[in-house]
């Protein structure tokens, strides 16, 4: 795909949806670290659910932890492989007091040794909280960008190295969201809606639909 394609492309979709966020519910960085911890392979609707009556209880490292892994895997036994989250989240939140004095670091390599933490929820809380122009690939992202032709790779990394360097400076912070939100809602995995679509003709996808 050239470079007038996809700038036409970022363009449409920010003014489809000009100031784009997770659907995640959070209303700081640590609720923030905690839902994305808890949706790997789960929707961010379940994660809601979980999260809407986690947070006014616990939302902070210490009351997690004053919580402790039973107390939290009762709020969080919906999600799916809750016993697992409830362990790296309980002790993520037991390195976050003894670390960084129970803030969430906006450092990738302190979040990433935080237990549950990988680069995709690092890039995530960095984007999301702090404002960095990183972009986690999801199955999502990775869909849109192989499909349409944006940003062809093998694999995630290779999906977000390309996008990191075809996506211009103005758009980097949002484009994750967009692209997520449109292979969530547009460009879904089994039938894409071509027909709906605001970036058909554009999109370079060889079996599009009529729907």
């Amino acid at each position: 795909m050239n470079k007038d394609k996809r700038q036409q492309i970022l363009v449409r979709l920010r003014d489809d949806n000009p100031e784009p966020t997770t659907e995640l519910n959070f209303s700081t960085p640590f609720e923030l670290l905690v839902a994305v911890t808890l949706s790997a392979q789960a929707t961010d609707v379940s994660v809601n659910k979980a999260t809407d009556k986690l947070f006014p209880v616990a939302n902070t490292p210490q009351a997690i932890v004053d919580l402790g892994v039973d107390g939290l895997k009762a709020y969080i036994k919906t999600i799916g492989l809750y016993n697992s989250k409830a362990e790296n989240v309980f002790k993520a939140c037991q390195m976050l007091l003894s670390l960084h004095n129970g803030e969430v670091p906006e450092d990738r390599d302190a979040l990433e040794a935080l237990p549950g933490v990988g680069r995709k929820t690092a890039n995530v809380v960095l984007n999301t909280a702090f404002g960095w122009p990183t972009i986690a690939v999801d199955t999502h992202i990775f869909r849109v960008s192989n499909r349409t032709g944006f940003a062809k790779g093998k694999n995630v990394v290779e999906v977000e190295n390309k996008l990191l360097k075809v996506v211009p400076k103005e758009f980097k912070v949002d484009v994750h969201h967009w692209l997520i939100l449109h292979g969530r809602y547009t460009c879904i995995a089994r039938k894409p809606r071509c027909g709906s679509c605001i970036i058909e003709d554009l999109c370079e996808y060889k079996e599009k639909t009529e729907i």
